[in-house]
């Protein structure tokens, strides 16, 4: 009982990210959950003078958050997230699940 509890439920990390949200989508066989994606740029890349992006890949904890994100998409994000060690099918595709927006706001062109 130990053991399933850590594997699935134990928060093993919670923190920050924040991106442009590149997109959110509904998905799955029988359990439909949101999954999403954060681009964060600025990251230095091993090659001088260059820069790559790194990508944010997350599961939503509820659709009101999820609907929010859709409406929205291609702002600014910092979202609040826990990390699982194991994913649930119900619970989404990834082990980091997003559970509230922090802030939102539109790029500046």
């Amino acid at each position: 009982m130990a053991i399933c509890y850590y594997r699935y439920f134990f928060v093993f990390g919670e923190g920050v990210k924040a991106g442009e949200l590149n997109y959110v989508v509904k998905k799955g066989y029988i359990f439909k959950t949101y999954e999403g994606k954060l681009i964060q740029s600025g990251i230095k890349s091993r090659q001088a003078g260059t820069l790559q992006n790194n990508e944010f890949e997350f599961s939503i904890a509820s659709k009101e958050i999820a609907e929010k994100m859709m409406a929205n998409s291609g702002k600014f994000y910092e979202l609040h997230y826990k990390e699982y060690k194991n994913t649930l099918p119900w619970r989404g595709f990834s082990v980091y699940v997003v559970d509230s927006i922090l802030t939102s706001k539109d790029i500046p062109q």
